[in-house]
């Protein structure tokens, strides 16, 4: 058995107290346990303070983001191991156990993340390669909602969906909703830019990561349940437009401002025709609340430019 005690967890949240109690209830009391509160107003510190008063706890005033928090959590944490856990997450079984495990016994990987499962049970999908400028422009744009078949063979290679799912591999990078790293790997790298207040983050610290010759390995063996996007959902315009301007700084800064100007301007140029197809939909009388709820979201994410400092 690993030794707990060397671990430290690092969750941020923000109004999702149920869950976070349900995350902290998963979670052995042997390790390090840090929440940073990015100013909820469910009533979430005062729940950690009440139920789980082995956690230390940060609050901030304002939501700082989903990178800032986690570095102030770095800052704060003692371990050898730090696990970035979402608060929308369930530890299953001996997940960590077999996490800390596998790094004590390949001291070549810098990363390791496990397989993530919906709350219903079924696979979620969590390993990456790289994306090159085509699965950016297709991947979970409007693109790829109306051209469905060319989206899935861009997406299958994005994701890695065509390798076995139960199979230790090593990937390019992994979602961040649970990510076991070693303190050495962030003493070479850093934290995580805080440039980017959330969306892309995790993409390219293992960027970082692997640019430093550590390797990042996807390991079924250990499962965590995640309900995923249950902050972001709160907020439908805010994550269009986060999303959206993380990808397009994730390219500026990794593959350059050509292509990072011609991701813009296509993600510019989609978004606007969705906005028209919104509101055709709008003026014909139909699901009226969806179509202005998007039309503002659509809207606010074309008036940004999209534009990075």
């Amino acid at each position: 058995m690993a030794d707990l005690s060397r671990l430290s967890i690092i969750i941020v949240s923000w109004n999702v107290r149920d869950l976070l109690a349900a995350c902290l209830a998963s979670l052995p009391r042997e390790a390090e346990t840090i929440v940073v509160d990015n100013a909820s107003g469910d009533g979430s510190a005062a729940m950690v303070l009440a139920g789980f008063p082995h956690v230390r706890l940060i609050t901030n005033e304002d939501n700082l983001g989903f990178t800032r928090a986690n570095n102030q959590g770095i800052m704060q944490s003692q371990g050898s191991f730090i696990l970035f856990l979402n608060p929308d997450t369930v530890v299953q079984n001996e997940a960590l156990d077999t996490m800390i495990t596998y790094l004590h016994e390949h001291p070549n990987v810098g990363v390791v993340g496990p397989q993530l499962r919906y709350g219903d049970g079924s696979l979620q999908s969590s390993r990456r390669r790289f994306p090159t400028l085509a699965t950016a422009l297709f991947e979970s744009t409007p693109l790829a909602w109306h051209l469905n078949p060319a989206r899935n063979r861009l997406a299958l290679r994005y994701h890695m969906a065509d390798r076995q799912p139960h199979q230790v591999q090593e990937v390019d990078w992994l979602v961040g909703a649970a990510l076991l790293t070693r303190r050495e790997v962030l003493h070479q790298v850093g934290g995580f830019d805080e440039s980017y207040f959330m969306y892309s983050e995790e993409l390219d610290w293992c960027r970082r990561v692997k640019k430093a010759g550590w390797r990042i390995v996807y390991l079924p063996a250990a499962t965590i349940t995640h309900y995923e996007g249950k902050s972001s959902e709160q907020v439908v315009a805010a994550r269009h437009l986060r999303f959206n301007t993380s990808k397009v700084r994730y390219f500026r800064k990794h593959h350059g401002a050509l292509q990072a100007g011609v991701l813009r301007l296509a993600l510019l140029a989609m978004y606007a025709v969705e906005w028209l197809i919104e509101f055709a939909k709008w003026l014909a009388g139909s699901r009226r609340a969806l179509r202005r709820e998007r039309l503002r979201a659509y809207g606010q994410l074309i008036r940004s430019g999209l534009r990075i400092s």
